[in-house]
């Protein structure tokens, strides 16, 4: 049986959280090997301090995940999760080879 429509905006959603905690915590583990920055966001903000850097884009990026939800396109949710899920990858690489 298919999932309805709710039920996969919610799985999404679930997804999108647990993706940014992730990346979250990755980032700042990056951080503390000496992983470079890539976002231009983040490290304009990386005077304010690296913990305040990587909660300002979170902020950001929930917010655009809210308006994907508001606007009814779930769809662009899970491609953007799809973009989560392989920059973790890469943090993850990067943090193997620090």
């Amino acid at each position: 049986m298919m999932p309805s429509l709710r039920e996969d905006v919610r799985v999404s959603v679930k997804l999108f959280l647990y993706l940014q905690i992730l990346d979250f915590l990755t980032t700042l583990v990056g951080f503390k090997l000496g992983v470079a920055e890539a976002s231009p966001f983040v490290r304009s903000l990386m005077h304010l301090g690296p913990g305040f850097a990587v909660a300002a884009s979170k902020i950001m990026a929930l917010s655009l995940a809210g308006l994907c939800v508001a606007l009814h396109r779930p769809h662009l949710l899970r491609w953007i999760n799809y973009w989560y899920a392989a920059l973790i990858v890469w943090n993850l690489c990067s943090i193997l080879i620090a």
